[in-house]
């Protein structure tokens, strides 16, 4: 293969292919349809002018066929008048014109043919842009389907779906972790005022065995108006008030260091 014949290979491939790239399908129809319906006028005009030659060659045939026999008719005329000269130019007329309505009747009869396969072909057009305008409308439905598509395709595919679905994890853990420390506060609040009813409680009860210690000693206290208690007495209470206080002191260095 020679050099040229290799570049005009490339050069129309290219061709082929930039023209096949820059095809839109809407476009290609509609233009294919406006084609279609000036071959349909085209055709149609051609049509209008064979019927009319068809009329004009019927018109010629029919009058040639009258001027037939109208010099027949003289001629038989001048036979009756003993005029066989006449009679003879009467018939030679007579077969001029039977000659051209033979012609004329030949030319109508493929002008009629002719009109015939212009009639065919007119119906078979006309019924192929009718089909032409059914498709082109549901091929520009496809068509842009077909874009709406691949354009959804191309947004989907730009998209970073697993950054946003993180997004979403993060927030939701986010709120997950709002929702347990709102529901810690509560339970925390809630226990406060448990362990301050707990307190409250608490204190009732010490209170109330306070009071019963306090009516215990003042009931076994010696009552005003007993005589003093011997010596040997007085010595056991000293004893036993210094153990108390010392008793009383440790308490409340026990007390002091809780």
């Amino acid at each position: 293969m020679g050099l040229f014949d290799r570049l005009s290979r490339v050069v129309r491939a290219n061709l082929n292919d930039l023209v096949s790239k820059a095809e839109d399908p809407e476009k290609v129809l509609e233009q294919t349809l406006v084609d279609m319906s000036e071959d349909l006028v085209q055709l149609k005009q051609a049509f209008a002018q064979s019927l009319s030659s068809q009329k004009r060659i019927e018109s010629q045939y029919k009058k040639s066929l009258m001027e037939a026999n109208n010099w027949e008719q003289r001629a038989k005329l001048a036979i009756s008048r003993k005029e066989e000269d006449l009679a003879r130019e009467a018939l030679v007329r007579k077969k001029s014109y039977s000659e051209t309505a033979l012609t004329l009747n030949e030319q109508l009869n493929q002008q009629n043919t002719q009109l015939e396969t212009m009639r065919h072909n007119l119906a078979t057009l006309e019924s192929k842009i009718g089909e032409a305008k059914t498709k082109k409308n549901i091929l520009i439905a496809r068509s842009k389907a077909a874009k709406a598509t691949q354009s959804l395709q191309k947004t989907m595919s730009g998209l970073d779906t697993s950054t946003s679905m993180s997004a979403f994890e993060r927030m939701e853990n986010k709120v997950l972790d709002m929702e347990a420390q709102s529901q810690s506060i509560g339970e925390l609040a809630a226990a406060g005022v448990e362990g301050q009813f707990a307190q409250l409680e608490a204190g009732s009860e010490v209170d109330e065995e306070l009071a019963m210690l306090k009516s215990q000693i003042s009931g076994s206290s010696p009552s005003k108006g007993i005589l003093p208690e011997s010596i040997e007495d007085n010595d056991s209470s000293s004893k036993d008030q210094i153990t108390d206080d010392e008793e009383l002191e440790k308490l409340k260095r026990e007390l002091n260091n809780m």
